[in-house]
């Protein structure tokens, strides 16, 4: 009854980590309005790999590095800051879909979306605080650390790829050039904002 009961309240954090609004979603969202769903699985398969690889990262120890050398975290804040307004531009500067072979109009790849989570201000904070709350204690500190790694991965790529969906739903909606310019700039107006997660 303990494990179910352990099980249960990490899958309903993970699931409020990752289904609401953030960096990841608000780029899914776009992404798949801008260019369907197939082409944004490989984002949707890298934000997974990347949040599950800095859980690993963070339980084996990396969050400690952050405490020692606090200008690390500083200078991570500064670059993830400059790369999000970067990213915010792009979907700001995106057309509409039958534009999207254009020069320089392309989704995420797998490796930028996991790349991102190391920049991530959410990902840190989600990670730290699933290693924080549901690691286990003595020898069942590194079975706990896979059991949230693994949860992580199950419950969130589908819940992420509703946000894919759902960019892909308001893609059909939109018919006009004017329209997608405006959801197009809402969309990087709303990643923008996601720089409050950084500095507060």
């Amino acid at each position: 009854m303990m494990e179910i009961s352990f099980l249960a309240a990490l899958a309903v954090f993970a699931a409020t980590m990752t289904g609401t609004p953030g960096p990841n979603n608000m780029m899914l969202t776009a992404s798949g309005a801008n260019f369907g769903y197939k082409r944004t699985i490989p984002h949707l398969i890298g934000i997974s790999l990347g949040v599950a690889t800095l859980i690993a990262f963070v339980a084996a120890g990396l969050g400690v590095i952050f405490k020692m050398y606090p200008w690390i975290q500083e200078t991570m804040k500064v670059v993830a800051s400059g790369y999000l307004v970067y990213l915010a531009w792009r979907i700001v500067k995106a057309g509409a879909p039958d534009a999207s072979q254009r020069e320089g109009r392309r989704p995420m790849t797998m490796l930028e979306g996991a790349m991102f989570q190391f920049i991530n201000p959410k990902a840190w904070a989600m990670a730290v605080s699933a290693v924080g709350t549901f690691t286990l204690s003595g020898g069942d500190y590194w079975w706990s650390a896979a059991v949230i790694v693994m949860t992580f991965i199950a419950v969130g790529f589908p819940l992420t790829s509703l946000w894919a969906g759902f960019g892909v739903w308001v893609g059909k909606v939109l018919s006009t050039e004017s329209s997608w310019k405006a959801f197009n700039r809402t969309m990087g107006a709303l990643t923008a904002s996601c720089l409050v997660f950084i500095w507060l």
